[in-house]
């Protein structure tokens, strides 16, 4: 099987965060590909990459990025794929909120789902979710997942 989701960041310094998409996504049964695609120092890499994306195979791409974060909305902008962004805390950061704004804040006609600083778990989760909407095995995945949560729940429940 070929890759369904398109793991991206805009630094090496993303992996720690952007990591934990790709493990929620391994535990789904969810295949991926994860690289390093920058809009400002790589831009023609970030084109390609986008424009191509569609026709190797992918439903959907998790963009991380910090700082200005231009990332995800401009590959949203060059492709009809959902793109999901994941603002990320860096080092350059104005505590993060550069990230959340530059990704949350895109114009109309140009969609980005933005999860919240350093959420890429949750942006693996909804990359499954929209496979899972067409893919039964995935669709099954993600029910014991859920239902592994609410188990862990009532555990402690029981513990009090």
């Amino acid at each position: 099987m070929s890759a369904q989701v398109g793991i991206i960041m805009g630094s090496q310094s993303d992996l720690k965060i952007m990591n934990q998409a790709a493990e929620v996504l391994t535990e789904l049964g969810v295949e991926y590909d994860l690289t390093i695609v920058s809009a400002h120092r790589t831009p023609h890499r970030m084109v390609e990459y986008a424009e191509s994306a569609k026709s190797k195979g992918l439903k959907v791409i998790i963009a991380g990025a910090g700082g200005a974060a231009h990332l995800p909305g401009m590959v949203a902008s060059l492709t009809t794929l959902p793109v999901i962004g994941v603002p990320v805390k860096s080092s350059n950061s104005i505590d993060g909120w550069d990230s959340v704004l530059s990704i949350l804040q895109m114009p109309g006609g140009v969609p980005v789902a933005t999860v919240a600083l350093d959420g890429a778990k949750n942006a693996g989760i909804l990359a499954a979710q929209i496979i899972g909407s067409h893919d039964d095995t995935i669709g099954d995945n993600l029910a014991k997942y859920k239902e592994e949560l609410k188990r862990k729940v009532e555990d402690s429940i029981n513990q009090l």
